[in-house]
């Protein structure tokens, strides 16, 4: 096999899958800072973890579901989150919301394009378990 052939075959699409993943929006990661993670005594087995997350302006979050029950409290800004089978809501600073271990998270974005939003988010699920569990996109839909 030709080095061109090598190059057009596997580095030229893998190169530009890199590039569109990582310029688009619905490609980004809302940054995640672990600010506590305590064990519950009188909860054999689970832990406690509190985090911030930073939503950039206009950010999309992939589909997901959690390994516990969450508790968000919007610090700044404002967000439009969905549940699956249920509508798009959306939730302003000093505002709170819960999702349970069996929600499936369809559509979590930034509601502004020019300011970050902000969530403090308290987590309840099995020591040591991933809080949050990316899902493929044609797993939101099932």
């Amino acid at each position: 096999m030709s080095i061109t052939r090598i190059f057009l075959l596997f580095v030229l699409p893998l190169a530009l899958f890199l590039w569109v993943t990582s310029s688009s929006t619905h490609g980004q990661i809302a940054k995640e800072t672990p600010l506590m993670t305590k064990h519950l005594p009188d909860m054999p087995g689970k832990e406690g973890l509190v985090e911030t997350v930073v939503l950039s302006p206009g950010e999309v979050v992939p589909a997901h579901r959690h390994n516990a029950d969450v508790f968000a409290y919007v610090l700044e800004g404002s967000i439009i989150t969905q549940l699956k089978g249920g509508k798009p809501q959306m939730v302003h600073a000093g505002e709170v919301f819960y999702e349970s271990p069996a929600d499936i998270h369809v559509a979590s974005r930034n509601a502004s394009k020019t300011q970050a939003a902000k969530l403090l988010v308290f987590f309840v699920k099995e020591i040591g378990a991933p809080p949050t569990v990316a899902l493929p996109t044609g797993d939101a839909a099932h």
